[in-house]
């Protein structure tokens, strides 16, 4: 760090910081971001539904023992991702990273296609919904860290922030409207979701191609790949701040998550149908893309650890009341509630990790923190399906969002760098294991 006799003034003086829309590569992106998204979170909304409806319908299964079945969806998501995290961080910091996103892109691609020809013929069972589910996991496993290291190099750091919360808008906007179009069009002819989100698909590739190349920083002095993939996992254990960030979104959403649920919600409890699962599915987007604008043009600059904590806090207890409402729209309302929650310690976890971790490892640290939320949601999914046949959707949901206000109260003291943490700006643990030349650029 350095200082001047102007250091004083330079809050005043600085200039603002430019919108990351007013680079056109990162409009490409943004662009990519929602088409993909919204076209995923399609497929995985209606997969979801068909494995639930498949295991009740044709395997006869009660709803315990179907809820189970969406467990293990889950389950079968999250090996791939628990595999091969190492390898797709390594590749997001060894290739270019635009062509290690379009290759998940591509794989994702020819799911779409192969549903959409199996649900017309009527030829879907268990095994290949949990083999295309398995499939969609390794498509996961390397988009996110690639996709997550192009952002901060294409536009300034100053503008990273407003950069994340519009990242994030894109995400959440493209959840809302992706699951309420794949519940609509899934209603009126089944086969027709995937050819919707196969074209969106290749959209994204091709408006991703645009970007300019992302390649990974120079670095004349590589590792074996074992040994940098190891560097990753290791960078992220050694420095606490990262770890408790990344660890507390990890614990708090397996013991609380209530997304795996929903098709049994939908189906035996709300009785909406696919149209209401869709709804019930998009409503999480709506809260979070509310607060990701409020965040894109008033970002918060103060206290954003204690902030965050409250915001896990609160995603815990909506998640708790979700779990006993019986009135439709309270339950929109209710999962409105645990999306803005969500998109709030979204925001805040992001900023931190992004600005806290130097550029060469970015690739790495992304894919640690992409395996904890992968985890969170994935094993959350097998943590409800097991729980719900034995204590019932209910119990199972209710019982997670308790256990997720324990694991924030827990994290708060066991960490207290959390509370500690003002802004963004890079913590102290982070700088002082920097050398001196890349400290002084922070």
């Amino acid at each position: 760090m350095t200082s001047s006799a102007t250091d004083a003034d330079a809050p005043a003086s600085a200039p603002k910081a430019p919108s990351p829309l007013a680079f056109v590569d990162y409009r490409y992106f943004w662009l990519a971001r929602f088409t993909s998204v919204m076209a995923t979170i399609a497929m995985v909304v209606v997969i979801g539904y068909q494995l639930y409806d498949t295991a009740r319908s044709d395997y006869g299964m009660s709803i315990g023992e179907a809820s189970f079945q969406l467990g293990l969806l889950g389950l079968f998501q999250f090996v791939p991702l628990a595999l091969l995290t190492p390898v797709a961080g390594w590749a997001a910091d060894r290739f270019e990273r635009r062509k290690v996103a379009i290759f998940s892109l591509c794989i994702d691609f020819l799911i779409a296609l192969l549903l959409a020809w199996l649900t017309w013929k009527n030829g879907l069972t268990l095994p290949i919904l949990f083999a295309l589910g398995a499939l969609h996991g390794v498509a996961r496993v390397f988009s996110g860290p690639a996709l997550s290291a192009i952002a901060p190099n294409i536009v300034p750091a100053a503008a990273l922030p407003r950069a994340i919360a519009m990242s994030s808008i894109a995400w959440q906007s493209a959840s809302i409207v992706g699951p309420a179009a794949g519940g609509l069009i899934f209603a009126a002819h089944p086969a027709s979701v995937y050819i919707f989100t196969a074209s969106l698909l290749a959209l994204a590739a091709l408006l991703l191609s645009r970007v300019r190349p992302v390649h990974p920083p120079a670095n004349p002095a590589r590792a074996r790949p074992l040994v940098e993939m190891a560097e990753g996992l290791k960078f992220t254990w050694r420095e606490r701040f990262l770890f408790a960030t990344i660890t507390l979104d990890l614990f708090a959403v397996i013991l609380s998550g209530a997304t795996a649920m929903l098709p049994v919600f939908a189906r035996d409890i709300l009785q909406t149908g696919s149209e209401g699962l869709g709804f019930l599915r998009a409503a999480p987007g709506v809260g979070a893309a509310l607060v990701a604008l409020m965040l894109a043009f008033r970002p918060i600059e103060n206290n954003v650890g204690v902030k965050m904590l409250w915001a896990v806090a609160l995603f815990g207890a909506a998640t708790t009341a979700f779990a006993y409402s019986t009135n439709v729209l309270l339950s929109l309302g209710l999962l409105a509630f645990i999306g803005a929650a969500d998109m709030f310690s979204v925001f805040v976890r992001g900023s931190l990790i992004q600005l806290n971790t130097p550029d060469h490892m970015r690739g790495r640290v992304s894919a640690v923190s992409g395996l904890a939320i992968s985890a969170s949601n994935e094993l959350g999914e097998m943590r409800a399906g097991s729980m719900a046949s034995v204590l019932g959707p209910v119990g199972a949901v209710a019982i997670g969002g308790v256990a997720a206000i324990g694991v924030t109260a827990l994290w708060a003291w066991r960490f207290p760098e959390l509370r500690r943490a003002k802004t963004f700006a890079p913590q102290p643990s982070f700088t002082s294991s920097l050398p001196a030349e890349e400290a002084h650029k922070i």
